[in-house]
């Protein structure tokens, strides 16, 4: 009978060990905010996925954070790059009691969304929001880890004039907070250049028809066109400036534009071969991680690759950096840590300056050789 009663006890032990132990697990919420539906959710998609590989990687790490074992949890929300959609996403993860957020994708949500952080005290950080506002109110919660739109537009105007030797450029942007600000770097720069800017057009993030302003600009006889927007836009326009006879214009655009998808929208366009189009950071094989990492991804995630999933992979690891170093997942108390950073990531070696840009951002140009997407530099 006692040797029954010793085994209860042991079993019962046993279980309240298990108890403590479960207990002694913190779940640490890492927010991310992307399109995952509408025209841009390729974006969408491939941002979460390098959100997603890097909480999979940090709960191999048995993190220990103020004597608790950390399990990281993505909380994935969609803006639809919707600006109104996206502060209604941050107010929601801010609610949720998250520690940190990997996001915006598009400037124009994410902008809006960074006074909600900033009120609430969650960090957030993007690696792919690129207009120069963002860190201009100084909120000490907001980083970015890519180059910003006064690299990508003034590197394409310096390309423009000094490489290509052009001298009249039409120029349409989409209204957007990125498209706006990528096309006013480019046309800014390239009057300083010299290049005369010989019209200037708009549309809209959702359009598909662009015949009559790309008639307006033909009439005109730019040497090429610079467009401040995505790929879902591009595409099209790069299919209906083939049907216009407009095939020997060059084709100039920021890093919304210069994806693998867009081989896919132009629909067999030829015009393809002649976008030019420029991403902050170095090529992916030009990464410190950059090649090992991208053959994980495809193992993963395969056919998913667009643009920015390094950039939200280390966005998420820097989060978890800067709580390791300050042995709190307590926005309050890691925060201050951030702009202490100094990690080797996939990308590259994040540090920030003072207003919590990249230092040092590089940016890389790109050019498409049968319909495969290749680094000029």
């Amino acid at each position: 009978m006692r040797t029954n009663v010793k085994l209860t006890v042991g079993v019962v032990a046993t279980m309240l060990a298990g108890l403590v132990s479960a207990q002694d697990v913190q779940v640490v919420k890492i927010g991310h905010v992307a399109p995952m539906s509408g025209p841009q959710a390729h974006f969408g998609k491939d941002n979460e996925n390098g959100a997603r590989m890097a909480v999979d990687d940090l709960n191999t790490q048995n993190i220990v954070l103020a004597g608790k074992k950390i399990k990281f949890e993505l909380v994935p929300e969609d803006d639809a790059s919707d600006p109104k959609q996206g502060t209604a996403a941050a107010q929601k993860l801010c609610d949720a009691k998250v520690s940190g957020v990997v996001g915006h994708l598009n400037s124009g949500t994410t902008i809006p969304a960074s006074k909600i952080y900033h009120e609430c005290g969650v960090p957030m950080i993007t690696g792919a929001a690129t207009n120069p506002d963002l860190t201009k109110p100084g909120y000490k919660e907001i980083f970015r880890i890519i180059a910003n739109d006064n690299a990508l537009g003034a590197g394409l105007a310096f390309y423009a004039a000094d490489a290509l030797k052009l001298k009249k450029v039409a120029v349409i942007d989409d209204r957007t907070a990125y498209g706006q600000g990528v096309a006013e770097v480019f046309r800014e720069t390239a009057k300083k250049k010299g290049i005369e800017i010989v019209d200037q057009q708009f549309t809209n993030d959702k359009a598909t028809d662009f015949m009559a302003i790309l008639t307006a600009i033909k009439s005109k006889k730019p040497d090429a066109i610079f467009f401040g927007g995505m790929d879902a836009q591009a595409g099209p326009m790069l299919r209906q400036m083939e049907q216009l006879g407009m095939g020997n214009m060059k084709f100039f655009g920021g890093d919304g534009l210069c994806t693998t998808e867009i081989t896919k929208l132009v629909g067999g366009a030829k015009t393809i071969s002649n976008v030019v189009c420029a991403e902050g950071g170095s090529s992916i094989q030009k990464m410190p991680g950059g090649t090992a990492w991208k053959n994980r991804y495809d193992t993963k995630f395969p056919k998913q690759y667009q643009i920015y999933s390094p950039y939200t992979y280390d966005a998420t690891m820097l989060l978890a950096d800067a709580m390791k170093r300050a042995d709190s997942w307590d926005p309050k108390v890691y925060a201050p840590k951030l702009i202490e950073s100094s990690y080797k990531g996939v990308t590259t070696n994040i540090q920030f300056e003072p207003t919590g840009e990249l230092k040092n951002a590089a940016i890389t140009l790109y050019v498409y050789k049968d319909n495969k997407k290749f680094p000029l530099n």
